[in-house]
């Protein structure tokens, strides 16, 4: 099992989640992040961190659209380890929904310094 962030987390990235992963598997988006699913160990630390609810175990129904993309933006996208800034206007993105069609950008974002 490993776990996947969804499109929940998309202009959330409130970046809860980075802090206590134990092996730095998030990597970061211009306006979401992802978990490679090679490199999770299926601790579940990150899952009750995440305020947008965006962190899924794969045994999850809903996770299994977003393991590939997970998988596919982490070989793109740079890694990081440290909890950064999250957008000024995460709160009012949190819990909407079909955030991936119309929000969701392809774009790296800035990895760990």
């Amino acid at each position: 099992m490993t776990y996947v962030v969804s499109e929940q987390c998309i202009k959330c990235k409130y970046m809860d989640c980075v802090e206590v992963c134990p092996v730095d598997c998030f990597y970061v988006g211009e306006n979401m992040l992802v978990i490679n699913p090679d490199e999770c160990i299926d601790c579940g630390v990150c899952e009750p961190e995440c305020p947008a609810e965006a962190i899924l175990p794969d045994t999850d129904n809903r996770a299994e659209a977003w393991v590939e993309m997970n998988r596919e933006y982490a070989a793109k996208w740079p890694n990081i380890t440290r909890k950064g800034e999250a957008p000024a206007d995460a709160d009012k993105w949190k819990g909407v929904a079909d955030k991936f069609k119309q929000h969701f950008s392809p774009n790296p974002g800035e990895g760990s310094k």
